[in-house]
């Protein structure tokens, strides 16, 4: 029994051992790795770049007054589109915070919506009607 599992351990570890090795016989080797990363700026940079897939440059070739003028001119002439809480005072965004009608006649309407029966009263309504709650 301890031989059977002596030469089970040993067919293991020759299975780990030499898996490590064949892979690591495949990469390539730390020289070559090293010249191919001196190489790679002098070639034109790497393969991404050339594909045409590089990022945008950092800087902008317009100077920041030539932006702000152009902002103005596309604001006088109406070409400026509204954003942030623009768009919310054109109505483009959310309802407006304002409403046309006044508190009392909002609570008339809903005390009248709770006695015809469309509306259940919520919270404190259900005390209020003479003390009585509705069950």
């Amino acid at each position: 029994m301890k031989t059977k599992l002596a030469l089970t351990a040993f067919a293991a570890a020759i299975a780990v051992f030499s898996q490590g090795a064949f892979a690591q016989a495949s990469s390539p080797t730390r020289a070559e790795v090293k010249a191919e990363a001196k190489a790679a700026p002098k070639g034109g940079g790497d393969a991404q770049v050339k594909e045409g897939g590089g990022q945008p440059p950092k800087t902008s070739d317009t100077t920041r007054d030539a932006r702000k003028a152009t902002t103005k001119a596309e604001a006088k002439s109406g070409q400026l589109s509204a954003t942030g809480d623009a768009m919310v005072k054109e109505g483009k965004g959310a309802p407006p915070k304002t409403s046309d009608t006044t508190r009392d006649a909002r609570k008339a309407t809903t005390q009248a919506d709770i006695k015809s029966g469309n509306m259940e009263p919520k919270g404190d309504a259900m005390t209020k009607e003479g003390g009585k709650q509705k069950p």
